[in-house]
């Protein structure tokens, strides 16, 4: 499930900074930018001040986790009436979607919908600048945004070199307020980004290499990031993590995992992370039999205990993240059981995604993870 003679494409950040402090960096590099527009989160407009900014500075502090179709648009409007030469994502992986999408679209005569899919963005003229919160998406690294449409309940994904940021910041100190909760849970998801990469049908030599540096990271340094929210070698570790698993998304994307994780974020309003923590030892179990070797390493990787059937893999890998803080139970979520059968031909439509996982998932499949993690 690799090769290097197969042609891929890798796109990163033009310029990288990261370490303690490397917000305050963003300044010097944005000299000139007169109508900077900082797209944030409630928790995280606390930050503006660290990038050192000048100019006519608008704050967007209103961007909701999962944002949907009319979220995006009260801020492309809001993005149109400022004219910004610069675009500031400082947030999660939702802010960083949102300010991908603004960067692009606020001087162009065009919609979401209409550049919705791979390369159909026709370019872009602001500058864009992504400074991570937390350690989880790598949307940071990456040439993907995606926003709910509400009628669907599923995805709107946009994929276009154009949403590539000039320059991404990893600036550990901004992740010390995440709660423990959160830390586990955006941490399972970036490992998640590396192991579906790694595991993929459509895997590959170079990205197996992010893969592996990335779920490596996780394993030395979660536990130390939720047990002590100021480490700051733990937490730059882990935003380095979810660098390498973003970088992994372009070129080969996630799998099952994440196709299962959609349809709970949509439905019972879970956040990203947390969905995927939930179903991340599910699909790692599920796909054992036909990546025996991949995934003996990932489990090494990670410190489970017994990992040599899909039985003990699912319990050891279950326990990891349970042990980490994260409420496991569909049902304590507030998930309806009769509801499943639903979700799981929701999630089994989105092959995108279930096309790339290494062993072939049907709707039962689906169905019976999702009762197992009820």
């Amino acid at each position: 499930m690799s090769g290097m003679d197969t042609p891929i494409t890798l796109h990163q950040p033009k310029r990288l900074e990261i370490g303690a402090g490397a917000a305050e960096r963003l300044g010097a590099w944005a000299e000139g930018a007169q109508r900077p527009l900082i797209v944030a989160s409630g928790p995280t407009a606390q930050y503006v001040d660290r990038l050192g900014l000048s100019g006519d500075i608008k704050v967007l502090d209103d961007i909701p986790p999962e944002p949907d179709l009319p979220a995006f648009e009260a801020a492309l409007a809001a993005a149109r009436a400022h004219k910004p030469d610069l675009v500031v994502g400082l947030g999660g992986g939702s802010v960083l979607d949102v300010a991908k999408l603004l960067a692009a679209l606020w001087d162009a005569e065009t919609d979401l919908r209409s550049v919705a899919g791979p390369n159909k963005v026709a370019g872009r003229t602001s500058r864009l600048a992504q400074v991570a919160t937390t350690a989880g998406t790598g949307s940071e690294a990456g040439i993907r945004a995606l926003i709910t449409d509400p009628e669907t309940k599923s995805k709107i994904a946009t994929e276009s070199p154009h949403l590539l940021a000039d320059i991404a910041i990893l600036d550990p100190e901004l992740t010390y307020s995440v709660p423990p909760a959160v830390t586990a849970a955006t941490g399972i998801d970036a490992m998640a980004h590396c192991v579906e990469a790694f595991t993929n049908i459509r895997a590959h030599d170079l990205i197996d290499g992010y893969a592996r540096m990335g779920f490596n990271l996780v394993g030395k340094y979660l536990r130390r990031a939720v047990e002590d929210g100021t480490d700051t070698e733990a937490r730059a570790g882990m935003m380095l993590a979810s660098y390498y698993g973003g970088l992994c998304l372009g070129p080969v994307n996630t799998a099952a995992g994440h196709a299962l994780s959609y349809p709970l974020g949509t439905r019972l309003s879970l956040p990203h992370g947390l969905a995927n923590a939930i179903i991340f030892p599910h699909v790692l179990a599920y796909n054992q039999s036909v990546a025996p070797e991949k995934t003996a390493e990932i489990a090494a990787a990670l410190g489970l205990a017994d990992a040599a059937t899909e039985e003990t893999l699912l319990h050891s890998a279950h326990g990891f993240c349970r042990d980490l803080g994260v409420e496991m139970r569909l049902e304590k979520h507030g998930a309806d059981r009769a509801a499943l059968p639903d979700w799981a031909a929701e999630a089994h439509a989105i092959r995108r995604l279930m096309d790339n996982n290494p062993r072939d998932m049907s709707v039962e499949d689906v169905a019976r993870i999702y009762d197992a993690a009820y």
